[in-house]
């Protein structure tokens, strides 16, 4: 049986973890935002676009399919 070093077994080990690392890094970076998932903002207050931008909630008269079926917050605290 061959036999291997602690050390080596380690760097081994940090190597793979570094590889998973960076595909994740990239695959990540990949996906991006589309632009069919953007909200229309117009005629929205500056309160209301401020909280949205800070926040993620969405004002209450707001209807149709840019408004979450949830709590109305879209990333949340």
């Amino acid at each position: 049986m061959v036999e291997i070093k602690k050390s080596t077994l380690i760097w081994i080990v940090i190597g793979i973890l570094l590889v998973a690392a960076l595909f994740i890094t990239f695959k990540s970076a990949n996906t991006g935002t589309t632009t069919g998932n953007v909200i229309d903002t117009t005629g929205w207050s500056e309160n209301e676009i401020m909280n949205y931008e800070m926040h993620g909630t969405i004002p209450a008269r707001v209807s149709g399919s840019s408004a979450s079926s949830g709590s109305g917050m879209v990333g949340g605290c």
